[in-house]
């Protein structure tokens, strides 16, 4: 059922991964090739905020900020899977792996890799800011609009 509070949810992880993503572009060489980097980014942070967050809006602000660090600790997670598996495909479409089994392996050696970039103060901020704000919008749109 669609509620203000998961459309405000997915608006605001969708803009905090879309901003995360440009920070992150920042960090890495300009002759990166990213191409849908951000809006990739941006539409699982859609999905998250109206699946993780949205669901659980309307109980209170203490846990409306865990809601949101929960939220952005989930964006984190799938936008990292998902970057190493297209990272993996296009790997494997170079005929880099010997099998299936060291392709998938390859996911999380992939994923551990691009963690390291988000251990940055800039990169941190904006995650923790970024899951607070989400966290109180949701709230208030819970409230505000039953």
């Amino acid at each position: 059922m669609p509620t203000a509070a998961k459309a405000v949810a997915a608006l605001c992880l969708a803009a905090l991964g879309y901003l995360a993503s440009e920070l992150v572009k920042t960090l890495l060489p300009a002759s990166t090739n990213f191409g849908l980097f951000s809006e990739f980014n941006a539409a699982i942070g859609a999905l998250v905020g109206w699946i993780v967050v949205g669901n659980r809006a309307g109980r209170g602000t203490k846990d409306a900020l865990a809601n949101g660090l929960t939220g952005v600790a989930a964006l984190i997670f799938w936008c990292l899977f998902v970057q190493a598996c297209l990272e993996m495909f296009d790997l494997s479409m170079k005929r880099r792996y010997d099998g299936p089994v060291e392709a998938f392996s390859a996911i999380f050696e992939i994923g551990i890799e691009y963690s390291t970039l988000l251990v940055n103060p800039m990169i941190i901020s904006t995650l923790l800011i970024g899951a607070l704000l989400t966290g109180y919008f949701s709230e208030y749109a819970a409230r505000r609009w039953k």
